[in-house]
């Protein structure tokens, strides 16, 4: 097996030795000597030495109450360590210094893609084309608090500083002593939060994600693609292309969470235009001292006179209206009232006067001075604009046909509820295309539409740069769609917002193509839409709903049926991709899951959510966020540019034949088998979660209820902390086993070698397996579940598990998990002695924590210290849900 990089197992060894030191002086030796000895048999276990087990179990059960919590919390203080020092790893540049997880360079992409045969001119089209849109997400998985994110944000800047081959041994000291007292710091700070954030609070921290990091890594990956494309195709990147969008559902995001109101939407939009006027206000004064040049363009004097200093004086301008907007923006977040004269609201009024100055530049052959940091302004100008943020909105479908319902039971038009599918749309087209309002006056809503209203008002009110899409959850026809737009003309929207219906379920997937096709025919709603319509396909109901297998490969066939439609209605179609981290929500190496995406799915244009922990895994450094920007900009475009191959007809059968085993194999058991929540709730963490303060948005869509309330996200962190991983692999070790058993591997084998969809699928199951503990799972079984029913059906999916394993080696031909990926495999080995006493430990603290509760009081070291478990574990993991 692969062993870690030199300079990484180096960083590793430093930040844990620190660590042990702030240990060592508090709590004190005693405490650091038992967490070692605890360690020390963590790694016996894994290496089977006898008795091992039983002496490392043995360890942990005679911990004291005020034991647990440093001991949990030293465990999950070195994943974290370990965690900063891997990401710091991947964009390190010490001299002579080759990452492990280096990605593909532009110049590399283009290379290749030329030398396929693509034309230089067709390949500067397609780039300038491109949008690609992260759409940031408040979902509840980041564990970390912001403050201590803000400490490892500065070890990792220490770790960059220590790279410097020609550092004095003092100034090597200092460093080091910088790097002691954060990891002190963090040591004597409390990891977990104690109050719930609110939906503005997330907002905040979405903000905080573009301040710290995009904001400079943005126009620097612009820089390089404009650089690459222009060695590649002799033209650079046009001026005001926005190849790469920033989105939020922070504040937006409506659906299943009552703590997203009207009055959130309007704070964050207007907390938005604060950071962006202080965020354009800094980059002004620094291109004041920048450009204090005289000579000037004729265009340029028409505007300023004859200024000694034209630039100055334009830029002077901006920063003043710039004051402005921030201090209405502020004065409007704290409800006083505010003068909106002169503020900056459409976005023309700034990236105006920066290409003016750009313009004149150019004009007067100063060129290199007009490429520098005015160039990254206008950059930013165009990406983030004066909005900051491109904010979603997502509701329900429900929520906005009751709307619609209730004005049309007021009016005394009859009862919409009970209309058909093409009544409601006949209705809907009429009053789109008439003139008159619809919501009379006087008029009393209940409080469900009064608050819909209300929304589509705050969305109304603002500039299209200020928007993203208007997601529509659990849509599933035509009418669910024209009843938003005709609910935001009736608020006053005064031009045609996207509108993105979402397809989740199993049987959502499916109806989409046919649901598409039948909005398509509404002449007025191609006309709406302006040839481009947006279709979000949702990963994690899909794969809660279905089994990942099953869900895989309906979402495969939904986008190239959706594909297809859209073609022949002559509509451009971005596909709108909910992953989320884990594999059960659809993640995986970004690069791999888009280049195995449909041929013509992927034509130009990509949207996609980043959510919770990974945002700050992806986008939480600046040189790693341009890291994630190429990574996915470069598979987008070969994707466009260079699809992979239709999949033969025998491979869709195959898939056919294995899902339809899958799909019965998961729902037998998570539906039908009565035992199953029973165990499910006992064997993992899950009722435990909704003491970890993590998000603002409840746990479950309704307060009780079955798995099949059960949000996507918890479902997936539940199994994750015990170790099963069930929804990632549950249904595919019968399909397997089955394949096995009627001689169909060598068919699978040919798939996986021409078809980049089902060797995506092998790679992320070997991968989720890779991350499963048999030992630990039964850990969790021997301590948490008493009734042998549920115990024996623990042993079933225990004995499915190692089944499971054994048919992906035997497909892909290997005698240990992640052959081809050693250096994963080694990450994973080195983290086992620090997860696995974490895992030990929640077990015996969820015993401990149902037994105080039947009691009636839990102590607190055992509750803060369960929760200490959690975070640690889901560090250890790099993922939660």
């Amino acid at each position: 097996m692969t062993e870690l990089h030199p300079d990484l197992r180096e960083n590793v060894r430093m930040l844990g030795e620190l660590l042990g030191q702030s240990i060592q002086r508090y709590p004190g030796q005693d405490c650091y000597d038992l967490i070692e000895e605890i360690r020390a048999a963590a790694k016996a276990d894994r290496r089977q030495e006898s008795g091992s087990g039983q002496r490392l179990v043995s360890l942990l059960r005679k911990l004291g109450d005020d034991e647990l919590l440093p001991v949990t919390r030293a465990f999950n203080q070195f994943l974290n360590l370990a965690n900063l020092a891997e990401q710091y790893h991947g964009i390190r540049r010490k001299r002579g210094h080759q990452s492990d997880l280096m990605v593909e360079s532009l110049e590399e992409v283009f290379d290749r893609l030329k030398s396929g045969g693509v034309p230089a001119e067709e390949l500067h089209r397609r780039v300038a084309d491109l949008r690609i849109e992260f759409v940031l997400t408040a979902h509840p998985t980041e564990v970390a608090r912001r403050t201590l994110i803000m400490k490892y944000d500065e070890m990792s800047d220490c770790l960059s500083q220590l790279d410097h081959d020609d550092l004095m041994p003092a100034e090597r000291d200092e460093i080091v002593t910088r790097l002691s007292r954060l990891i002190a710091e963090a040591w004597h700070t409390d990891e977990i939060r104690h109050e719930r954030p609110t939906a503005v609070d997330e907002a905040k921290w979405g903000f905080a994600v573009i301040e710290n990091s995009l904001w400079q890594a943005l126009p620097d990956f612009l820089r390089s693609l404009d650089i690459s494309l222009s060695d590649a195709t002799g033209k650079g990147l046009p001026l005001q292309v926005s190849p790469i969008r920033i989105a939020s559902w922070m504040g937006g995001d409506r659906d299943g969470n009552p703590n997203v109101t009207h009055e959130v939407t309007r704070t964050v939009f207007l907390l938005g235009r604060w950071m962006a006027a202080d965020l354009f206000l800094r980059d002004i004064q620094s291109l004041r001292a920048e450009l204090s040049m005289w000579q000037a363009s004729d265009e340029l004097k028409t505007v300023v006179g004859e200024s000694r200093e034209p630039y100055r004086q334009v830029l002077a301008e901006l920063r003043e209206r710039l004051v402005k907007t921030r201090d209405w923006a502020e004065a409007k977040v704290h409800g006083q009232p505010a003068d909106a004269e002169g503020i900056l609201f459409e976005n023309e009024a700034l990236t105006g006067p920066l290409e003016l100055c750009y313009r004149s530049l150019i004009d007067c052959g100063l060129e290199t001075i007009a490429n520098g940091p005015l160039l990254d302004t206008i950059r930013r100008a165009h990406t983030f604009g004066l909005p900051l943020i491109r904010l979603d909105i997502r509701q329900e479908a429900s929520r906005h046909a009751e709307a619609v319902a209730e004005m049309v039971d007021y009016l005394g038009l009859g009862d919409y509820t009970s209309w058909t599918e093409d009544e409601r749309q006949a209705f809907l087209v009429k009053e789109l295309q008439g003139r008159r309002p619809l919501v009379p006056r006087n008029w009393e809503p209940s409080d469900n539409v009064r608050e819909v209203l209300a929304t589509c008002e705050v969305v109304a009110a603002q500039t299209p740069e200020a928007l993203g899409s208007y997601v529509i959850s659990m849509a599933s026809k035509p009418s669910d769609v024209l009843s938003v737009i005709l609910l935001l003309r009736e608020a006053g929207m005064k031009f045609p917002m996207r509108v993105a219906p979402l397809f989740e379920t199993l049987d959502d997937l499916r109806g989409a193509p046919d649901a598409m096709a039948a909005l398509y025919e509404v002449d007025w709603y191609r006309e709406y839409c302006q040839g481009r319509q947006e279709v979000m396909i949702g990963y994690s109901d899909s794969s809660k709903d279905a089994g990942q297998l099953m869900a895989a490969w309906a979402q495969y066939q939904a986008q190239e049926k959706l594909t297809r439609v859209a073609s022949q209605y002559g509509v451009h179609l971005t596909l709108f991709h909910g992953r989320g981290g884990t594999v059960g929500r659809g993640g995986g190496p970004a690069n791999r899951a888009i280049l195995s995406q449909p041929p013509g799915s992927v034509n130009g244009s990509f949207r996609i959510t980043e959510q919770g922990e990974m945002i700050r895994f992806k986008f939480g450094l600046p040189r790693l966020a341009v890291q994630s920007l190429t990574l996915y900009s470069t598979a987008v475009i070969e994707a466009t540019l260079a699809p992979p191959p239709e999949p033969e007809d025998s491979w869709r059968e195959t898939m056919d034949w294995l899902t339809e085993r899958s799909l019965k194999a998961y729902r037998d058991v998570v539906r039908e088998n009565r035992d199953f929540v029973p165990y499910f709730r006992q064997v993992t963490p899950e009722q435990a979660l909704g003491k970890l303060a993590l998000g603002s948005r409840p746990a479950r869509r309704k307060a009780s209820g079955g798995v099949e309330s059960l949000r996507a996200i918890p479902w997936i962190f539940a199994w994750t902390q015990m170790r099963l991983m069930l929804p990632s692999w549950l249904g595919s070790d019968v399909a397997l086993e089955d394949a096995a058993g009627e001689k169909r591997l060598p068919e699978l084998r040919e798939m996986m070698r021409g078809w980049p969809f089902f060797r995506t699928y092998v790679d992320m199951l070997e991968m989720v397996l890779a991350k499963a503990d048999l030992r630990i799972a039964s850990y969790y079984e021997q301590t948490l579940v008493e009734e042998p029913a549920l115990q024996t059906l623990g042993a079933g999916l225990r004995e499915r598990l190692a089944g499971c394993i054994t048919h992906v080696l035997e497909l892909k031909e290997q005698q240990e998990l992640l052959e081809q990926e050693p250096v994963f495999a080694h990450s994973m080995k080195v983290r086992n002695p620090y997860t696995d006493p974490l895992h030990y430990l929640q077990a015996e603290l969820l015993r401990r924590d149902r037994e105080s509760e039947g009691k009636g009081e839990v102590p607190e070291m055992v509750e803060r210290a369960l929760k200490v478990t959690m975070a640690g574990i889901s560090a250890g993991m790099r993922n939660t849900g």
